[in-house]
């Protein structure tokens, strides 16, 4: 086997980068606006479940923080995340001054606009401030960067009242109304088709933020809760999957399934199914049969969430039910999960091929995807390790628990002195010795940190590479 912990040192990739790597970058930078603000959401989703005509406990007076929170709160945090994410402070400033320009100009929660114009507003500031940097007089740096801030943010605020704002909702209605036509004829389960590929493919957070979280907040507005909100992040499927391979699974596959089944379904990272299917690519179908009879389920029950689950665990789920509905989504969930574990059980009864184990799946997947890149330079000299970065998506999973799970190994290998943390991909620092980071999220990783030794992994909880890795560490 290939020394998987160097096979990566100082490659720089000139080829232009592939189109999933770029809509994984686009997710993630999605997931990233939204992640930090997820609490918010949360708050509100409590509020409508609570206090709402339809909630537990009804409550006239509190009531009225529903409205306000979703039109203006909401789309507002998004907005000046999304401009800090790209000017800092600036960018923050701006984006909120364009999202209250959109948050006017439209009679729906402008979510998808503040997810636009907010980073949108950072970019222009900032190219802004690139034009201007040393070409202000001494003693008039305050008033240029105020009065440029306030003018560019008043155009800003107009041009998202008239133009960006009514273009954004109308695309916004045609998406609702092409959904809505496919829960009018019952064919809202076919999302699955979509859903279940994208996911293991890291696709899924832009389909979530940016598509489905967005729908739900304002079907939730209106009803207190929304189907939405589930169709792509059941844990279901995923836990259906992960006990078939524990019951008819073969050697790693078999052994590391319980304890992806307890992160997957206890803890909502749904990442650490992923590579079970990418072994068996023919699981997929039980993926999406699952997720079809889940959303079937919601939909009979007429059940939802009140807000997005995040992380997609059973514990978020249940948490953000409201009243009425706790008998379809635990339905949902459990009907998902045995659909996926008896089609699942099927194809790994019939599929005679050898299975192996993880490690090898991880290196077929490896080989495919360095075909046609340059070949690594020879290992050089080692150094002292000092700083282990594991990078995900979104900087707050998988990343999390692979850096926990690590950390318990060094402990357990009385392995001491090593700064192991986790970040989202492109915030991994640059001094960092090592960037761990899983397979199918190597190129958007190369492309970031081109100089950094990066490690790939199929499985956060039994990898060779990490195996390697703790055996170098030990020398």
């Amino acid at each position: 086997m290939p020394n998987t912990a160097q096979a990566s040192n100082n490659v720089v990739d000139l080829n232009p980068p592939s189109t999933r790597a770029r809509v994984q970058a686009f997710g993630g930078f999605l997931t990233n606006m939204v992640l930090p603000n997820i609490g918010a959401f949360i708050a509100w989703g409590l509020l409508t479940a609570l206090f709402i005509p339809t909630g537990w406990f009804p409550n006239e007076d509190l009531a009225q923080i529903v409205g306000p929170a979703i039109t203006y709160l909401l789309p507002l945090l998004l907005a000046i995340t999304g401009g800090r994410m790209v000017a800092g402070q600036r960018g923050a400033v701006i984006g909120a001054i364009g999202a209250i320009g959109l948050i006017v100009g439209s009679d729906i929660p402008m979510f998808l606009g503040a997810m636009v114009i907010g980073p949108l507003g950072g970019w222009v500031i900032k190219k802004f401030d690139q034009m201007i940097e040393n070409r202000i007089p001494a003693g008039f740096e305050m008033i240029i960067n105020n009065f440029s801030l306030g003018i560019i943010g008043f155009l800003l605020m107009i041009l998202s009242f008239y133009v960006i704002g009514p273009t954004i909702e109308s695309a916004n209605n045609l998406v609702t109304a092409a959904i809505e036509a496919l829960v009018a004829t019952g064919l809202l389960p076919l999302l699955s088709v979509i859903n279940e590929p994208a996911k293991v493919l890291f696709l899924n957070n832009v389909i979530d933020q940016g598509i489905y979280y967005p729908l739900g907040m304002q079907a939730a507005a209106e009803a207190g809760k929304s189907i939405y909100f589930t169709v792509a992040s059941n844990p279901g499927p995923g836990l259906g999957l992960l006990l078939a391979f524990t019951v008819f699974g073969q050697k790693a596959a078999k052994r590391t399934a319980p304890g992806a089944i307890i992160i997957h379904f206890f803890g909502g990272i749904h990442e650490l199914y992923f590579p079970y299917v990418l072994m068996k690519p023919l699981t997929i179908i039980g993926m999406i049969a699952g997720g079809m009879s889940g959303i079937a389920v919601f939909s009979l029950f007429d059940a939802g969430l009140v807000a997005g689950p995040s992380p997609g665990s059973i514990f978020s789920y249940l948490g953000l039910t409201p009243k009425g509905s706790f008998l379809g989504i635990i339905a949902g969930v459990l009907v998902a999960a045995a659909v996926t574990f008896l089609v699942t059980a099927v194809i790994l009864k019939l599929d005679k091929s050898k299975e192996g184990d993880l490690s090898e799946s991880m290196e077929k997947s490896k080989a495919m995807k360095q075909a046609g890149k340059k070949a690594p330079k020879p290992a050089q000299e080692e150094k002292a390790i000092q700083k282990i970065s594991f990078a995900c998506d979104a900087g707050a999973g998988s990343s999390a628990m692979g850096a926990t799970t690590f950390r318990k190994r060094l402990q357990k290998n009385e392995i001491e002195g090593l700064d192991v943390k986790h970040y989202r991909i492109e915030d991994v620092p640059e001094h960092s010795d090592i960037m761990v980071v899983h397979e199918d999220l190597q190129e958007r990783a190369r492309r970031a940190h081109p100089e950094l030794e990066i490690i790939t992994i199929s499985n956060y909880l039994s990898d060779p590479a990490l195996e390697q890795l703790i055996e170098r560490l030990k020398k």
